[in-house]
């Protein structure tokens, strides 16, 4: 179960399908400059003294300190690029840190003021170390990253970035960028793309197209729709782009911010009710609400229903599960109500950060631009198996990734928009919001409760947190 979200609650990121174990010890951060005038928290620099092979832009402190995740995209990408990063500028030296728990490892670096001087990890990474460090406002602003100049082209960096993408970097809402957009999933929607095929079955573009298909699977033996049961959460994936279509970024925002009304507003009740449909008409798979993220998947791919959520590293996931015959990845993302609403797709990224506190800030802000590089974008992609969150990146992925997962991150370039989960932070509470949204599908699919009851439940939830709020 691999799953990687800003804000998007715990799949905090999550996490991932498998983990490859590394470590590489950290040597003691030198002191120095950079070649340029460092930005607050960092060490100020003198002049440069060695051209680079890299367009003339020399450091003279050339020890970078970095501490990476390695979860389901290994640890190979950083040591290839590490090795190409000090290729290009002469007398660099890289020192990396790479574990699956490598906030546990450098979180005493954090506390005593001496951290590595780059870090990439999800934001929602599982100890909160990430959201603890933006809200003490301990990791530099990169606004003048993005604004300046890519390394491997004229225009701004930010002009290279996904669209969509630039308001989930600033996790304060105030315009400062903290968060540099590393990896991107797209989750949605999965189908039996050779079943549709071979049966001559359209995809649903809108809803109602969705719910004819319900007919059709009990034809056939198969149930509509199937999720991952005792993790009810992944149907955030449809959700909240049906919240999205429905009703704008306004109305998800609305309810991501505990306005009062967000949860029994039209939009949100209008996707609950979807919900209670499938539960009325008998089209979810039976004794799904008791199966794990693995049985359900596993039986999804044996043909037990048309349509299971999940991300764009299912098909990795899944790769060694029975199947039925001919078996084929199709992603289909989420219907919209009415022909012509503008779709949206729930999207997640890694990022990466540099702390305040950074020794050598300007070379670890030179590492940040490189990633970005289009020749880097593809070494990672073939190292990693992953997709930048870069325009062009998954045709420069193509050849390294499924093809599921090419498919899926095609349907930007069909006009749907990424959009991601960003829960309002709250003082610390009781109240998990997205349990207290999910966990009451169950009772949903046993038809136990109401789309009208949910929305209640949730809204009173909502209440509590937007009095905290007001108390604060």
């Amino acid at each position: 179960m691999r799953r990687s979200r800003v804000g998007l609650s715990k799949w905090g990121f999550r996490q991932l399908a498998w983990v490859l174990i590394c470590t590489v010890m950290l040597t003691a951060c030198s002191s120095g400059s950079g070649g340029t005038p460092a930005a607050s928290g960092g060490d100020a620099g003198s002049a440069p003294n060695e051209e680079s092979a890299s367009g003339g832009t020399t450091f003279e402190n050339k020890e970078l300190n970095i501490a990476v995740f390695e979860g389901g995209y290994g640890s190979e990408y950083w040591k290839a690029v590490i090795e190409r990063f000090e290729a290009d500028y002469p007398g660099v030296k890289v020192n990396m840190t790479s574990n699956p728990k490598i906030m546990d490892i450098i979180k005493p670096q954090l506390v005593a003021g001496n951290p590595p001087d780059f870090i990439y990890v999800s934001p929602d990474e599982n100890t909160g170390t990430i959201k603890a460090l933006v809200k003490e406002g301990a990791l530099m602003e990169l606004n003048d990253v993005f604004d300046g100049p890519a390394l491997d082209s004229d225009r701004p960096l930010k002009d290279k970035l996904t669209d969509g993408l630039m308001a989930y970097m600033q996790p304060n809402g105030d315009g400062n960028i903290y968060y540099a957009p590393n990896y991107m999933s797209v989750l949605g929607m999965w189908y039996n793309k050779h079943l549709f095929e071979t049966k001559g079955w359209e995809v649903p573009v809108t809803w109602e197209d969705f719910f004819a298909l319900g007919e059709v699977a009990k034809a056939e033996g198969r149930a509509l729709y199937t999720y991952q049961g005792i993790y009810p959460s992944y149907n955030e994936s449809v959700f909240w782009p049906a919240v999205a279509s429905a009703g704008g970024l306004e109305a998800m925002n609305k309810a991501l911010s505990y306005e009062e009304g967000g949860f029994t507003q039209d939009a949100v009740k209008q996707v609950m009710g979807v919900f209670e449909r499938m539960a009325q008409n008998d089209d979810v798979m039976k004794g799904t609400v008791a199966l794990n993220h693995t049985q359900a998947q596993t039986e999804f791919l044996k043909g037990g229903a048309l349509f299971i959520p999940n991300g764009s590293w299912f098909e990795s996931e899944m790769a060694d599960a029975p199947r039925e015959e001919g078996f084929e990845f199709g992603f289909l993302g989420v219907p919209v109500f009415s022909e012509g609403d503008q779709a949206y797709v729930l999207s997640s990224f890694e990022a990466m950060y540099i702390p305040n506190k950074a020794k050598n800030p300007e070379l670890a802000k030179e590492f940040l631009r490189y990633q970005y590089n289009d020749d880097i974008v593809q070494l990672n992609a073939e190292k990693s198996k992953g997709v930048m969150a870069v325009k062009g990146a998954v045709e420069l992925a193509k050849d390294y990734i499924p093809a599921s997962a090419y498919e899926a991150f095609k349907v930007y370039d069909e006009g749907a928009l990424p959009m991601m989960v960003q829960w309002k932070q709250t003082p610390k509470s009781e109240v998990i919001i997205n349990d207290e949204l999910f966990n009451p599908l169950g009772d949903v699919m046993n038809k136990k409760m109401t789309a009208d009851q949910w929305a209640d439940k949730v809204e009173q939830a909502s209440a509590k947190l937007r009095n905290l709020l007001n108390q604060s």
